[in-house]
């Protein structure tokens, strides 16, 4: 039995009056790469602030390593590399500047690692973290998650402002680190095009709780869009998703078989087609 890195139990929270989450459960096993999808609001960075115990739900708990997130022991989180939206902190450093100030925090620490990814990047090691581009930084946060050697990584929108070439190069990474070493990642991306290259298995967050928890493969195997002449009649019915009508005729998504479609509705006239996760997305959760 593969060891549960990240635990979350009956998570509820409220920004005021509003809902994020209610009764909120996943777990991640050691050597998973999760990807965590969600439309705007739905609560994707919140639960990261939660996993590292930056911020307190109304109710539930999480555990990383089996320990709760209010009680985090410096341990365990040297275990941990985080990577919040902005990337590298403390610009002011030069390259060389800032691995030796973040080496000193983590005992497992491997400078070659991050050197060997800077290499890549052809910038002296003089060179100041304020004069880099976005992509760069993203290289220099890149290498020092990875000296750390963290058993677990959690990357919060982490292609953020980069160009293909950069996101690229960043999912590669990631998918080696995780390969050579069992390590797990835990993530999120507005860009569901580097998801779909990475994560084993996908959360899609809806507003107030969990959608879907599937492996990536399973929902691009299974998850089909529909193109009906008419509306099927599926008043109360869970099987289907985002129906509406698109020209001329209808569209609708379900993980349903063409063959059972066809057989519940007696349709003939029926079109099919398999998507990329981001329209798996667009179909789970709709346009708006």
């Amino acid at each position: 039995m593969e060891e549960t890195i990240i635990q979350c139990e009956q998570i509820t929270h409220y920004y005021g009056s509003r809902l994020i989450y209610e009764d909120l459960n996943f777990e991640v096993k050691r050597g998973k790469i999760l990807g965590l999808l969600g439309k705007n609001g739905t609560g994707k960075t919140t639960i990261i602030n939660i996993l590292n115990g930056y911020l307190l739900p109304r109710a539930g708990t999480c555990r990383l390593f089996g320990e709760e997130m209010r009680s985090l022991s410096p341990a365990t989180k040297a275990r941990v590399g985080l990577l919040l939206e902005g990337h590298v902190q403390h610009a002011y450093f030069n390259v060389e500047q800032i691995e030796r100030f973040y080496s000193r925090f983590f005992p497992r620490w491997k400078r070659e690692a991050y050197h060997a990814l800077l290499e890549k990047l052809q910038v002296s090691r003089t060179q100041k973290i304020s004069t880099m581009s976005r992509g760069q930084r993203s290289q220099v946060a890149l290498g020092l998650l990875f000296a750390q050697d963290p058993e677990l990584l959690i990357l919060d929108d982490f292609s953020m402002g980069l160009d293909p070439g950069y996101r690229r190069l960043f999912v590669e990474y990631l998918k080696e680190y995780a390969a050579a070493g069992r390590k797990t990642i835990f993530l999120t991306s507005h860009i569901i095009q580097d998801m779909e290259l990475l994560v084993d298995d996908c959360i899609i967050l809806d507003y107030g709780r969990i959608l879907l928890h599937e492996p990536t493969a399973y929902i691009l195997d299974n998850f089909r869009r529909y193109h009906l002449p008419s509306p099927l009649p599926i008043a109360g019915c869970n099987e289907f998703w985002s129906t509406e009508r698109v020209g001329d005729h209808w569209e609708t998504y379900s993980f349903l078989p063409p063959e059972e479609v066809a057989r519940k509705y007696g349709l003939t006239d029926i079109r099919h087609e398999r998507l990329s996760l981001e329209d798996a997305f667009i179909g789970l959760t709709g346009k708006y």
